[in-house]
This record gives C-alpha cells, sequence and structure tokens, in this order.
C-alpha cells in the first residue's frame, strides 16, 4: 500500500495515543512501530527530527516521505518548505537527495555500462530505457557530454519491468562482448543478437525505484539530486558549473 493513501485511515488509528514524557528515540521508534502495523508490507528506512519543530521525518521503502507528529496522531504528507533570505527552499527535496546519494554510494559502480570522460570533472549516473525515446536523444550526445568532461554511467531501468521484451534487451546488451557498441546500436535501433549471462539488470531497476525513478531518463548526480527526463548536454553542463 503506498503510504500516502494510508494516512487518513492511520489518522483514526492514532486517536487514543497519548504521549508521556518519552526520549527521542522511544518517540521514533513509536511512530515507526505504529506505521509498520498500520500500512501492510511498509518498510521504514528512518524517522528523525525534522528541521520544523515538532515534525519527525519518515522514509519508507516505497521512496515516500512523510511527516508526523510527536504522538503520531497526525500524518502530513507533500514536501516540506521553509522561508529563508534566499528564498523558498525544499527541505523534503534536499533529505530525498541525501538520501539517494547514500544509497547510491551503498549499491556502487560495478556493473554499469560506462562511457567515461577523457578529462573527468562529473559523473553522472543515467537510468535508462533501451527503447526510450528521450533515453536516445541523450544518448546522441553522450560524446558531447563526454567533451566537456562528463562521465555517464547507465543503470537499466526497463520501464515495462522485468520479465518484458524491453528488460531481455537491456540484458543482451549488458551480456555483449562490447556493451558500449551494443548500447550504441541498440539505441540506434538496431538489433542486438541475443544474449544471455548473470547479470544486474534486475537489481538496477530495483535500485531505480528505491531511489524514486519514475520514468526515463533519470540523471542522478553526484550530490543526490535527480534531474527527471532529456536534458541537452550543454545545459546539463552548464548546471554542473562546467561552462
Amino acid at each position: 500500500m503506498n503510504i500516502k493513501h494510508a494516512v487518513v485511515a492511520l489518522a483514526f488509528g492514532f486517536g487514543t495515543l497519548v504521549m508521556a514524557n518519552v526520549s527521542a528515540g522511544e518517540v521514533e521508534d513509536r511512530i515507526s512501530e505504529r506505521l509498520t502495523e498500520a500500512v501492510p508490507g511498509l518498510q521504514v528506512i528512518s524517522v528523525k527530527e525534522s528541521e520544523a519543530k515538532g515534525l519527525y521525518e519518515v522514509q519508507s521503502n516505497n521512496g515516500d516521505t512523510i511527516y508526523a507528529t510527536e504522538d503520531g496522531q497526525y500524518l502530513m504528507t507533500g514536501d516540506l518548505l521553509k522561508i529563508t533570505d534566499q528564498g523558498i527552499a525544499n527541505v523534503t527535496e534536499a533529505a530525498r537527495a541525501d538520501a539517494r546519494r547514500q544509497t547510491m554510494a551503498d549499491f556502487g559502480d560495478e556493473g554499469v555500462i560506462s562511457f567515461p570522460a577523457k578529462n573527468e570533472k562529473a559523473v553522472v549516473d543515467v537510468f535508462t530505457d533501451i527503447d526510450c525515446p528521450y533515453c536516445r536523444k541523450l544518448h546522441d550526445e553522450v560524446p558531447q557530454l563526454n567533451e566537456y568532461g562528463i562521465t555517464v554511467n547507465y543503470y537499466a531501468f526497463p520501464r515495462s519491468g522485468p520479465n518484458t521484451a524491453s528488460f531481455r534487451k537491456y540484458e543482451s546488451v549488458w551480456c555483449a562482448d562490447d556493451q558500449q557498441a551494443a548500447m550504441d546500436a541498440a539505441k540506434a535501433g538496431r538489433k542486438v543478437a541475443d544474449a544471455s549471462c548473470e547479470n544486474p539488470v534486475r537489481e538496477q531497476f530495483e535500485l531505480g525505484s528505491r531511489v524514486g525513478v519514475t520514468g526515463t531518463p533519470a540523471i542522478v548526480l553526484e550530490d543526490g539530486n535527480m534531474v527527471r527526463g532529456y536534458v541537452p548536454a550543454q545545459r546539463l553542463a552548464e548546471g554542473l558549473g562546467l561552462l
């Protein structure tokens, strides 16, 4: 169940909860326990105090972020915004980026199909689908990205999911003797010889779901921020401060 869909039901379930003087750790444990009991299948990744006094930030395995009051009675979905001297800051998105960066680091880059820059200045991790038109458009600009000093690491995210033609196509690319040449051919719409081997395509696909990928291409920057959709090479390089 999506955690947002459970909020109304949870509000009734928490109505009788009364808080005593408890430690912060006990509060976090209680919120986690209550949510896990109330939402079948939910795995609470973390509960911690947010920047907003009295609100706790809850990260779950389905990528949702919600906020709970200390007594666990009230839940809030959506992004938490903060007024700063520089304008409006999205506190929730900053937390997502940090969690995404850590998740990507924990997973590592072993098994990616990489197009490295000779004079590397930045690295982007791109969740891609062989058959996605805008993924192909982005791939056409990989040589230009490399010229700007940007290494492109591809992670598999066949949008149709496992056990589909697109998924098997990515596996064939990954299992090819020359992965880069096979990726070039597949992105150009050419036939890639069927191949099978032990591969990380499913694990990379599941990783994408964990870090919030909902469409392709999805470009994860080194700080954990995500650029959703196609971005021209020059604009991406400018955004990374390389031009």
